[in-house]
């Protein structure tokens, strides 16, 4: 073999060598996790546990984007977006506005979410037993705390003449817990 053609075929070799052992590497998994609020620590230290406990562990074997739009629920169709451009193995989602962007943004790519809202009422899912589509998640069913906490009120307080309710407007679930604390009022 001439030295020429040794060089060439050593050089070829190491210039392809990188590619091959890329090639070996598995592929580390991106999950998304979108909120309509802020993330906390509590939040992501759930979700890392969560992952953690079936074998997933940030860093080593996979990564997860963060998106939060800090209670401005318009941003959340351009968060779901860019989370689906990158592309993500599947949406983790908290609460039912950042829920809702997601079904939106994308019909393939499974949804995880978390919501204290009804998801059949929000519209998420048909039915809590098959979801059905690329979508399942857990519903905390918190209808019932609106009222609870009017009767809660209405007995730390010896008599309430008002009572205030804040909730964020824009928030999909607006309607359904403000109708639960003034029927709550009412009835007291």
């Amino acid at each position: 073999m001439r030295r020429r053609d040794f060089i060439t075929l050593l050089g070829g070799a190491a210039a392809t060598w990188p590619f091959a052992a890329r090639a070996q590497q598995p592929m580390m998994a991106l999950i998304g996790l979108l909120s309509g609020s802020h993330l906390d620590a509590r939040q992501i230290g759930a979700v890392a546990q969560g992952l953690k406990e079936a074998g997933f562990i940030e860093g080593p074997n996979v990564a997860i984007k963060y998106r939060a739009a800090g209670g401005q629920f318009d941003r959340l169709p351009a968060l779901a977006a860019e989370l689906i451009n990158d592309p993500v193995a599947v949406i983790v989602t908290i609460g039912p506005a950042a829920s809702l962007a997601a079904k939106a943004a994308t019909s393939t790519i499974p949804i995880v979410f978390a919501t204290g809202a009804d998801p059949i009422d929000l519209g998420l899912v048909s039915g809590l037993s098959r979801p059905q589509g690329n979508i399942t998640g857990v519903g905390f069913l918190v209808k019932a705390l609106a009222a609870k906490r009017v009767e809660l009120l209405h007995e730390l307080l010896s008599r309430p003449t008002a009572i205030g309710f804040l909730i964020n407007p824009n928030n999909p679930a607006f309607e359904s817990e403000t109708k639960d604390a003034e029927v709550a009022a009412l009835a007291l």
